[in-house]
């Protein structure tokens, strides 16, 4: 054990004395550009040497001298407080919004507390809580509608009975994706008196095609809640939108939770909207306005996942742990299955007052940026169209099949894959892959050219990762990446990727 404990000290020695040596090193240099005492021996050796216009240039070396010293600690002590601000900054915001949510975690409790004790007293009382005083101005008590009795989601098993002698509308299905972008965009102008460009339609209806959750994020007043409702509007389906609050915290803030004391489910609007869309092939649209005033991956988890699921027969959430025989007719076991004719559809404003999104929401969304104005322009007059989700699905397919993504196209995505992995230690995997195999081809078909969509969707779904990293420690692999991919590609061709980081170049 001796040997072992004498190895030891002379190995770690090793480490010890060359950590030593950094910082003794370290140390005497900065003694050693502060020492004034080496600087006047240096004058003393030269002072009986200099001439009139000499002396006039050592003083003005001397003044240079100082006012690098000065500009170096002018500088440290800059960046410092920067460093101090930003810090402080951050963690006084992340306590706010964490206070916030709290405060708003708590109200929503109590409100839940109210009800369940108003329940107790109206069961107690016999008194049915939903009467209207003005109607009932004596207080006589009411007794509840032996027909609601043992109704725990009144608002569906309604829409069972509203959709009893539904017969679907005729759809005109007759178009390109070209057309009906087309379509779309004078729909929008001629109507709506809404403008959009093909670089903003083109990037949406690939993201519609390859993921059920579309990002549109943006500076405010570009237009991003207006393109939700103007598709929904364009399809003949209004878009439900669901105001999304800061106290949302998981899923029964958006589709409703089960009331132990009135055995009732409190049912959501956006419930009643996913559970009407089971009934036709229409497109549904709902939309998270605002979606990051809360956190996303809190109250959308569940359905992230289960709309990740290669099956639709396993998009099925949990409402209620069994059955009731008065439950609505389309709740299999206490479970709904989510419908495939729905996208949703959320709208993100990045301020000191929202939540960041995380990784994981963004990898299994589409982000679409609007960050311009479009001005107003002349277009012929458009009707909105009735289009059905098979349809249009089957549009996306045949997209993808007429259009795949070539091999070259593969191969350049693969090469900036190596690349950002060994620059930048960050990769994307499988999911990302797919998820780009679809929306190249359905770009293409939508009037665009595949080189504009892998440009789009790597710097949305790929460079976007570089907001996590430390900008400081990024910035001078920055040109050397522009640089690449001016070489791979073709100068000023990935325009979108190259003023992504540009605008990271200058956050700096």
């Amino acid at each position: 054990m001796n040997t072992f404990i004498r190895f030891f000290y002379e190995f770690i020695s090793v480490f010890l004395n060359g950590l030593g040596m950094i910082f003794k090193g370290l140390v005497g240099g900065i003694k050693k550009m502060f020492s004034i005492s080496d600087y006047a021996k240096v004058i003393d050796s030269y002072n009986g040497s200099f001439n009139g216009l000499e002396k006039f240039f050592v003083f003005l070396s001397v003044a240079f001298l100082v006012l690098i010293v000065l500009l170096i600690i002018f500088l440290i002590v800059l960046f410092v407080r920067k460093l101090i601000r930003r810090s402080m900054n951050n963690m006084s915001k992340e306590e706010l919004l964490e206070e916030i949510a709290n405060l708003n975690d708590k109200v929503r409790k109590l409100m839940k507390e109210k009800e369940e004790i108003m329940a107790m007293k109206v069961s107690q009382l016999g008194l049915n809580p939903d009467a209207d005083e003005e109607e009932n101005p004596e207080g006589v008590v009411e007794e509840e509608d032996p027909a609601q009795a043992g109704i725990r989601f009144p608002k569906l098993v309604q829409l069972d009975e509203d959709f009893k002698n539904f017969h679907p509308r005729n759809y005109e299905n007759a178009f390109t994706l070209e057309e009906l972008i087309d379509d779309f965009r004078c729909y929008s102008a001629s109507q709506l008196k809404l403008y959009y460009d093909f670089n903003i339609l083109r990037p949406f209806f690939a993201g519609l095609a390859c993921s059920k959750l579309i990002i549109l994020q943006g500076i405010s007043g570009t237009g991003k809640t207006s393109l939700a409702y103007a598709w929904g509007k364009f399809v003949g389906n209004d878009s439900y939108v669901a105001s999304v609050e800061p106290s949302w915290r998981d899923k029964s803030d958006f589709l409703g939770y089960f009331n132990e004391f009135t055995k009732k489910f409190n049912e959501t609007s956006a419930l009643g909207e996913i559970y009407a869309a089971s009934f036709d092939d229409d497109v549904h649209t709902i939309i998270l306005d605002e979606m990051n005033l809360a956190r996303v991956e809190y109250y959308f988890a569940d359905l992230l996942s289960i709309l990740e699921m290669p099956s639709r027969d396993e998009w099925v959430v949990d409402l209620v742990p069994n059955a009731w025989p008065k439950d609505p007719k389309k709740l299999e076991r206490g479970k709904l299955r989510l419908p495939g004719n729905l996208w949703y559809i959320g709208t993100i404003n990045n301020d000191d007052s929202t939540f960041m999104v995380t990784d994981k929401v963004y990898d299994r969304a589409m982000p679409i940026d609007i960050n311009t104005k479009i001005s107003a322009f002349e277009c012929r007059e458009q009707e909105c169209v009735n289009v059905n989700s098979t349809y249009l699905e089957n549009l996306f397919i045949d997209a993808i099949e007429k259009h795949p993504l070539s091999d070259k196209g593969e191969k350049q995505v693969n090469d900036i894959d190596d690349y950002v992995i060994k620059h930048f230690r960050i990769s994307f995997g499988n999911r990302i892959m797919k998820q780009l195999g679809v929306f190249a081809p359905v770009y293409v078909a939508c009037g665009g050219k595949e080189i504009e969509a892998i440009d789009y969707f790597v710097a949305k779904k790929i460079l976007r990762k570089f907001d996590q990293l430390s900008v400081a420690l990024i910035r001078d692999e920055i040109d050397p990446f522009i640089t690449f991919l001016n070489k791979n590609f073709g100068k000023n061709t990935m325009k979108e990727c190259i003023e992504y980081l540009e605008r990271l170049k200058k956050s700096i």
